[in-house]
């Protein structure tokens, strides 16, 4: 059985104790393999784990620490990787029987740069197929859960990854956002997420180098934590000609300073119908910034459902022509879904994609309003809590009577101004147990300020630390 304590250890604190000799990297990767042997018959969250590999590298880790080298900032760190993600000679499925058997020959640069700052892989997380989906739940692999309540959905398509670190596997998992597969398990998984500011961390695994919608984040159970990730894997990377050239100083962890910071509050970004209890987390996620000394002001931001079905052509062309090649073969192996929105991006014309850019820019317009006279906008992350995972057979986008839009995914709209930083941390737990989350949009590039925001409500709340009864 594995020391829940040890588990538990955040990533900055695990690697300050394997520094200082009072933790064994080995004792730590063994905690790890321990938990996730305990949990995952549970959860799914893990598809391959390397316990032969990972304790060897344990082993160097530690006799770097006893000869007085530096190990880096991860120092015997347990990571996993989400099995989007090229990892060198170890399988790398996509969740499709399409890859399968896929050995990729290379090591994606996010891999190459946390394993570099001293973390250890232990093991790939599950995903959707193809990481199409908030659901994780893929033809290869099967469902994934929510450590809070088996019955739900960890989210996606970095569910996977969020259950391992809110279940005390991993401290750090890495994942990637196109519609918000980072922060919407954060959310559900009552973890902190980032998205950081396009570019930030060098994205190399897609076939077109001029996306403008994906992002690699950490997924991990404090802010000081996705700080650490993100210090290791941002850029500047010639395999991403779209990698900012100036890395971010984050030499000193966040500090909580918000005093005089200015925020503005949307509860639903001027269209989606927002559960009650999110609603009131959320207003009493922005009391507690306001207590630590920021100025909250509610404002209107004129939004609307439009700006969110340009997101799903988006997508449904990402899926097409990504993926779109292996559908005649594949299709009655595939899941409907994908098969779907394959078929919504071949039936669009170049120019009405085009024309997408159009809302794209006007949506940018209203957000850019309010980031002039405000230092970041926070929101819900979700509009609703985590659903039942036999939900995703049904979910449908729809609105209300009084015209809401009905979709969970709050988070979806900030890929399509994807150049601005958004960090999503735990904002409280519903009646029924199930966690909710405040997002936080900052300024282009700004990442830092999301994190300093984000680590003042971490510290003002007092669920921040809380375990799932797993």
């Amino acid at each position: 059985m594995a020391d829940l304590d040890l588990a538990y250890t955040t990533a900055g604190a695990l690697s300050r104790l394997i520094r200082d000799k009072e933790v064994s990297p080995v004792e730590a990767v063994e905690t790890a393999l321990a938990r996730i042997e305990g949990v995952n018959p549970k959860l799914n969250c893990f598809c391959f784990t390397y316990p032969e590999e990972a304790l060897e590298r344990a082993r160097a880790v530690e006799r770097a620490v006893l000869a007085g080298a530096d190990p880096g900032p991860l120092a015997g760190v347990p990571l996993a990787i989400k099995d989007l993600t090229p990892t060198k000679g170890k399988r790398t499925t996509l969740g499709s029987f399409v890859y399968e058997h896929w050995v990729p020959e290379r090591d994606a640069a996010v891999v190459e740069k946390l394993c570099r700052a001293g973390a250890i892989l232990v093991g790939k997380t599950t995903t959707p197929e193809f990481a199409h989906a908030g659901f994780t739940e893929s033809p290869l692999w099967g469902i994934t859960r929510n450590p809070w309540d088996l019955a739900r959905t960890p989210g996606g398509s970095s569910g996977g990854s969020g259950a391992a670190v809110a279940s005390g596997c991993v401290a750090l998992a890495e994942g990637t956002d196109m519609g918000g597969s980072v922060r919407i398990p954060a959310a559900e998984c009552g973890i902190v997420g980032l998205k950081p500011s396009l570019g930030r961390i060098p994205m190399d695994i897609l076939p077109s180098l001029f996306d403008n919608i994906s992002h690699f984040g950490p997924l991990a159970r404090s802010v000081d934590d996705a700080a650490l990730f993100l210090a290791a894997a941002q850029g500047p990377d010639e395999r991403d000609i779209q990698s900012i050239a100036t890395p971010l100083d984050l030499s000193r962890p966040p500090t909580g300073e918000v005093e005089g910071k200015r925020l503005a509050l949307s509860i639903d970004l001027g269209f989606y119908a927002v559960d009650p209890e999110i609603e009131a987390n959320t207003r009493a996620a922005a009391k507690a910034l306001e207590d630590a000394g920021a100025v909250v002001e509610e404002v209107d931001l004129a939004w609307r459902a439009e700006f969110d079905w340009a997101w799903r052509k988006t997508w449904g062309v990402f899926m097409a022509a990504y993926f779109g090649q292996h559908l005649e073969e594949w299709r009655g192996r595939m899941d409907p879904a994908v098969v779907k929105l394959m078929e919504l991006g071949f039936a669009m014309s170049a120019v009405d994609y085009k024309r997408l850019e159009v809302l794209r820019s006007e949506q940018w317009h209203e957000l850019a309003k309010i980031l002039t006279r405000h230092d970041a906008l926070i929101c819900p992350t979700m509009a609703q809590p985590a659903p039942p995972v036999e939900a995703k057979a049904t979910e449908k986008a729809g609105t209300d009577a009084e015209g809401r839009f009905l979709s969970r995914y709050m988070t979806e709209p900030f890929n399509l101004v994807g150049q601005c930083p958004v960090l999503s941390v735990p904002s409280g737990f519903t009646s029924n147990g199930l966690p909710t989350a405040l997002s936080i949009c900052g300024r282009r590039f700004d990442d830092r300020a999301v994190l300093e925001i984000g680590k003042a409500l971490e510290d003002g709340r007092p669920w921040a630390g809380k375990r799932p009864p797993l």
